[in-house]
């Protein structure tokens, strides 16, 4: 059975790229076939591609963690969000035209005019939500629920937000506020501190001061640091992990500087801390990531998270990897079509 929707030609859509690992300037924009769903599969009309830092490592041929280098040439993008506009063998006809995100591999071909993916993958957008706000939610804003559950914020903690400025420290900048928790964001560069500021952040700090821990104890008072949220690792991630009191908790979600930050037996004892790798099973609920997709996607519908977004072209995915990978951006990277 032929897939149902669209005429399928041999040279039909534009999409980014990969021949060869290296910088961003590998990544190639130009002409290739459509994609042809298979039976269980839909074909998505994209209007939305979102970015990863994961993406960038992977790009240069360096694995990250179980995710090893993908098989080239290839084209990347794990996330999409638009119309779908064909479907394949088996697949209901009623989601011809429906608005959708979803979820592809990390290499799974969403910095396209088109990408393929299982139906099962599928989520409707809701109403009132655009296809930027969607694609931000489908991974970056669920991992953030997961991350957040983990957390247990209470409107008694002072929340230091690494990389508040970007796609996840921006929405824990939210999240806190929203609980009545004091929140540090802690930020590169005069704009972005400015933009955390704006997010609702009670002080903000900009980490190229060599003295921003003082500033941030300065600010404090005699309030004291209770949970470090840390996405950036190395030298700055330890210098947050020296600003939490007695009894605090500090989680990381990722190491941006290209280390992890570093933590010793003698810190969890001598300072009664608690330190938690928060990405992964402990931050899934019984309902799978599927349950924390949909919440993110309600939060963001509701108003009650709404992503930053740094948008490309989706012709400059090339500029988008090397703006991303010198903290450029602020917020979610996004390829528009």
């Amino acid at each position: 059975m032929a897939p149902v929707g669209r005429e399928f030609g041999e040279c039909g859509m534009r999409a980014v790229r990969l021949y060869e690992f290296g910088d961003a300037g590998k990544l190639r924009f130009e002409e290739v076939a459509d994609p042809v769903p298979a039976a269980g599969q839909v074909l998505i009309d994209v209007q939305a591609s979102g970015v990863h830092w994961i993406e960038t490592t992977l790009r240069r041929g360096v694995s990250v963690g179980p995710h090893a280098p993908p098989v080239l040439p290839t084209t990347p993008g794990a996330e999409v969000a638009g119309v779908v506009g064909a479907v394949g063998p088996d697949v209901a006809a009623e989601w011809l035209g429906r608005r959708v995100v979803a979820q592809l591999d990390a290499f799974g071909g969403g910095y396209a005019e088109r990408a393929v993916t299982s139906v099962a993958s599928l989520h409707s957008i809701p109403d009132h939500l655009d296809v930027d706000h969607a694609v931000a939610a489908i991974t970056t804003g669920a991992t953030a629920q997961g991350v957040l559950d983990v957390a247990r914020l209470s409107a008694d903690d002072v929340v230091l937000v690494m990389s508040a400025a970007g796609g996840l420290g921006s929405l824990f900048v939210q999240a806190a506020r929203r609980l009545g928790a004091v929140v540090v964001g802690v930020a590169g560069g005069a704009a972005k501190v400015e933009r955390v500021r704006a997010l609702g952040a009670d002080v903000a700090v900009d980490y190229r001061a060599a003295d921003w821990p003082d500033r941030v104890r300065d600010a404090l008072g005699d309030r004291v640091v209770s949970v470090v949220l840390d996405g950036v690792g190395g030298a700055s991630g330890r210098q947050a992990l020296e600003l939490l009191g007695p009894g605090g908790r500090f989680l990381l979600y990722g190491w941006a500087s290209g280390e992890p930050t570093e933590i010793g037996t003698r810190d969890l004892i001598e300072r009664q801390l608690s330190a938690t790798w928060a990405i992964g099973p402990n931050m899934v609920p019984a309902g799978g990531m599927r349950e924390l997709v949909t919440r993110s996607l309600e939060a963001a519908a509701a108003g009650r998270l709404v992503p930053t977004i740094t948008r490309f072209p989706l012709s400059r995915a090339a500029d988008a990897h090397a703006a991303l990978e010198a903290r450029e951006a602020e917020g979610k990277v996004v390829l528009t079509a």
